[in-house]
């Protein structure tokens, strides 16, 4: 057979213009390849990708992801609504990125703040309070998208973005429990859709499929407070694909967010808020569903539980403590949170923290001074998922593991150190000398022959007050040495309490204060509260069972303050006030309860960086 007529005489025009064409095409597919957008790393970190950039070409959808539980009891299991935004690359030109993945039962609207959403704390201790108003959620519906919450950080940088309301909130279905098992699961199963291990769907109960075709499967989660729970409530599932999660001043257990040692103790700014009023707040899912969910949930199983009467710990309250759920976790950990957070306070950060380390789990903490809220600089949080994610050997877990803004620094400049508490601290004890109602003193050594000092129980005195008095029955103070040089504390203070009340209920109320107080309006957060805590003198021998107190008998209890770090400037005074009622956070029985403290049988430990020594210097006299 002859060689083929493509290359004979008769069409030697046809045969290069083909020829030419045929190059061309090659030619301009090779550009296309290498014009594909991909996402960019520079220095361990994810970079904008000008072709991820316009919001207008991004790709939106919605869809239901169905889970494993029926917690609105309506004999199907509950689906939860799901929005994705990605870049066109990944439906156009194959590609697949991880997700960023925020959930929250905020998405859709709360309940008005009506007079009576809250408890009463005007009642007596031990009693039953008064009942409340239950007001109704007015949903805002969004579809398709429930949040536009960190599109414009992430997409930009090679990431795709998912949203889902949780159980019992906006179009998801079920009911909320606020720490109950079916927060942890919802966003298990949106996880294992986005890795395709889990069926969703294009509509709340129809049978047509949706597939995650442009998800890597490896997933992270982040998000503040409530949105800052969930990430850890999904990690401690252990589910696969969950890689890397930073929540920022995350709720870790709801005992400690409105218990404190046995007390009932509201989270600050939101006086008389509980466990149910919260489920109110949040419950914005169908309407047809809220009357049953309300009887099952928040009628029965939260009313027994939640024992306000008393403010014991129990099985309730130790089922939504994820400390005591995290033996499957194993996403790596970036925790974020303000030394001065008296909303969901720096212990639960903490707490979590310090298990995962023990765990072996890659950890990261990041502390600021300020309050409720703040991120870690956003340099930090792409170091971590672009490790965690997007799979780049950056070198995070040689970074250091502790990152604390000091107290005059700005929020994105924190200063690295290699453990929390700072390594160089030690627990230093302070003893009491009494004046009252004068301001005594804290002393390094014991003081004997003190005897007994009392306080009057009176509401109505709010912390600040009771800090800046020269006189007043209804607190008692001790007041250290002028500070000669700056002095560092570091860690959880302590405090052993020797006290008696003529009543069989006190509420008890500790603050570690920096004295002078300045009430100026340009006074930072850190210049006047060191740290807090509150306890029940009920609870003084367990705290699952606390027993009414025999009038004027002595108990001796040991509670931990709040966590902190702060350098408490030369020229200032350690104060340590006790008082009883706390008006911002405690209940407010009828004034008159007297607390008689033993003054040569109360403790103070301090965790201070350079320990006894350091102390000695700075209360020395020049």
């Amino acid at each position: 057979m002859h060689a083929p007529m493509i290359y004979s005489k008769p069409y030697p025009t046809v045969n290069i213009a083909l020829r030419a064409f045929l190059i061309l095409v090659m030619t301009a597919s090779q550009s296309l390849a290498q014009e594909k957008a991909v996402p960019v790393f520079e220095n361990g970190e994810a970079q904008e990708v000008k072709a991820f950039k316009d919001p207008s070409k991004w790709i939106r959808h919605d869809l239901w992801v169905e889970t494993d539980f029926d917690s609105d009891a309506d004999g199907k299991m509950d689906r939860m609504h799901v929005d994705v935004t990605r870049p066109y690359q990944t439906e156009y030109e194959g590609l697949k990125l991880p997700v960023v993945y925020v959930s929250s039962p905020y998405f859709a609207g709360v309940a008005p703040n009506v007079p009576g959403l809250f408890w009463d704390v005007k009642h007596e201790l031990g009693k039953p309070p008064k009942e409340r108003a239950h007001p109704q959620v007015k949903t805002i519906y969004k579809r398709p998208f429930i949040s536009d919450s960190h599109t414009r950080e992430w997409v930009p940088r090679g990431y795709i973005v998912v949203h889902s309301s949780s159980p019992g909130t906006g179009l998801s279905q079920g009911a909320p429990t606020v720490g109950g098992i079916n927060e942890s699961l919802a966003p298990k199963a949106v996880i294992e859709w986005l890795g395709g291990r889990r069926d969703g769907y294009t509509s709340i109960d129809g049978n047509e499929k949706v597939e995650a075709y442009w998800s890597t499967g490896k997933v992270g989660m982040t998000g503040t407070s409530y949105n800052g729970t969930i990430p850890l409530a999904a990690a401690t599932t252990g589910v696969e694909g969950l890689e890397a999660i930073i929540p920022i001043a995350p709720n870790t257990s709801y005992y400690h967010y409105y218990r404190s040692n046995g007390l009932v103790r509201s989270p600050g700014g939101y006086l008389g808020e509980d466990i149910d009023v919260l489920y109110d707040f949040i419950h914005s899912g169908d309407t047809a569903m809220r009357a049953r969910n309300n009887a099952r949930i928040r009628d029965k199983e939260m009313k027994k539980g939640m024992d306000r009467e008393s403010g014991d710990l129990n099985d309730f309250w130790s089922g939504r403590d994820y400390l005591n759920q995290m033996q499957p976790m194993k996403a790596a950990l970036l925790m974020s949170h303000g030394f001065n957070d008296w909303n969901v306070m720096p212990e639960h950060s903490y707490r979590i923290y310090k298990k995962a380390v023990e765990m072996g789990i890659p950890s990261q903490l990041f502390y600021h001074q300020g309050g409720h809220g703040g991120p870690p600089p956003f340099s930090m949080m792409n170091r971590w998922f672009t490790r965690y994610l997007h799979g780049v050997e950056n070198e995070v877990e040689q970074d250091a593991k502790v990152w604390i803004v000091r107290e005059n620094d700005p929020q994105d400049q924190p200063t690295p150190y290699p453990a929390y508490p700072n390594p160089e601290a030690s627990a230093v004890k302070l003893y009491l000398k009494g004046n009252a109602p004068a301001a005594g003193e804290l002393n390094l050594m014991p003081v004997e022959n003190q005897g007994k000092e009392t306080l009057v129980d009176n509401y109505s005195f709010d912390g600040a007050s009771l800090a800046q008095a020269e006189l007043t029955k209804h607190r008692l103070l001790f007041v250290s040495p002028e500070l000669k040089e700056d002095l560092h504390l570091s860690g959880v203070p302590e405090i052993t309490i020797k006290l008696a009340s003529n009543k069989p209920a006190a509420n008890l109320s500790v603050w570690l204060v920096s004295l002078p107080w300045d009430p100026g309006k340009k006074a930072k957060i850190t210049d006047n509260i060191i740290t807090r805590g509150w306890a029940d003198p009920q609870n003084h021998a367990s705290l699952r069972k606390g027993k009414p107190l025999k009038p004027d008998k002595f108990y001796s209890m040991t509670f931990p303050l709040q966590p902190d770090d702060q350098i408490i400037p030369k020229g200032q005074k350690i104060g340590l006030m006790v008082f009883s009622s706390d008006k911002e956070f405690t209940v407010w029985p009828s004034p008159g309860t007297e607390l008689t403290v033993d003054i040569e049988h109360t403790v103070l430990e301090l965790p201070v960086v350079g320990g006894r020594e350091a102390l000695m210097q700075s209360f020395a006299k020049p």
